[in-house]
């Protein structure tokens, strides 16, 4: 043995794709189509062969499979807010499901993506085998053209709305009507909508104004609009909550606006949920936390997460596949920020 060959206690510790095949009962050239991310498997065998990836800590060589497949095994991920604490839990879903494959991941935030192009840019010069889009980005004419030519799939968004460009997001109309439902049976009626920007917020206003109408309550309709940053998501509640008469009930784009709602809520004196119900949406960790216990519509971040990358290598496999676009059915999960109206409206 030489200087160079590692040692063979180090050889052995390090999982081969025969031992994820042995561990899962299946060919190597199974496993090495799961990895891919190619079609034509049985549930059973695909959940197999990823179980066996992850109980081994199995990791392909990065490096000769670049070499031998013309790929860099990277995947890049521009995050529309770092702010929104429900990207956390999806980007975690979706590491997880890359790294069982063998892919890494390069992320970015659009932050100033209509004036600084240098996020794509280094995208296209680590040669990135594809994009995935998380949540609602900026269609600048650069991220159009990336896109067009790169393998890209939308998570939790609708831009860019492009013919080869997938789509992985949660049913919002759907969520957002589920969200007054949820009040109106608790016998509000003022429910108010601190609203989002982009296509994804806008389906969301419609649930709402949907499910308001088919309760018969379209005289209280109120809809105050955020920017998405921190100052609009504060003007936007501050509006809501002054105005008269004020609403019992206010639906929030996003649990981060929630969350700034009800802090103003307590700097107004009022008291949630006695005084003021509030929903969020994304049912992000935040919401979960007990202490804050927010009312929210889960998107099911887990399996939009696992579908996106799914969705992203079937596209590199074949960037000329007709597009799809799979919308995720939400749930409503009540908990203690929404509670029936102090007095009658």
């Amino acid at each position: 043995m030489t200087d160079s060959e590692p040692s063979a206690d180090v050889r052995a510790a390090r999982p081969t794709i025969f031992d994820v095949a042995s561990r899962a009962g299946v060919s190597k050239s199974l496993v090495s189509v799961v990895l891919r991310g190619k079609s034509g498997v049985s549930a059973a065998k695909r959940a197999a062969v990823l179980g066996a990836v992850e109980e081994l800590g199995y990791r392909p060589n990065a490096a000769a499979r670049s070499l031998a497949q013309k790929r860099t095994f990277t995947v890049g991920a521009l995050l529309s807010d770092l702010r929104n604490p429900w990207f956390i839990d999806l980007l975690a879903s979706t590491r997880t499901e890359l790294s069982a494959r063998g892919l890494n991941l390069f992320l970015a935030e659009d932050h100033q993506l209509e004036t600084d192009t240098s996020v794509l840019d280094a995208f296209v010069e680590a040669r990135v085998d594809g994009l995935l889009c998380l949540g609602t980005v900026p269609p600048t004419e650069q991220l159009l053209s990336t896109a067009r030519n790169l393998p890209t799939v939308v998570v939790s968004g609708r831009e860019p709305d492009l013919p080869n460009v997938d789509v992985v997001t949660g049913d919002d109309r759907a969520g957002a009507a589920r969200a007054v439902a949820h009040l109106v049976e608790l016998g509000h009626t003022r429910i108010a909508h601190l609203a989002g920007t982009g296509r994804a917020a806008d389906l969301r206003t419609d649930g709402y104004r949907e499910e308001m109408h088919r309760n018969g309550l379209a005289e209280h309709i109120q809809i105050e609009i955020s920017d998405r940053s921190e100052a609009g998501d504060t003007r936007a509640a501050r509006a809501l909550m002054t105005s008269r008469p004020r609403p019992t009930a206010i639906l929030a784009n996003n649990d981060y606006a929630a969350l700034i709602t009800m802090s103003h809520a307590v700097e107004l004196g009022l008291s949630v949920p006695a005084d003021l119900s509030v929903v969020g949406y994304d049912n992000s960790y935040l919401a979960r936390t007990g202490y804050i216990g927010l009312t929210s519509v889960d998107n099911n971040y887990v399996e939009m997460g696992k579908l996106a990358v799914q969705k992203l290598v079937a596209r590199i496999e074949e960037p000329d596949a007709a597009r799809t676009v799979s919308l995720l059915d939400p749930t409503l999960l009540p908990r203690r920020t929404s509670a029936s109206p102090a007095r009658s409206d």
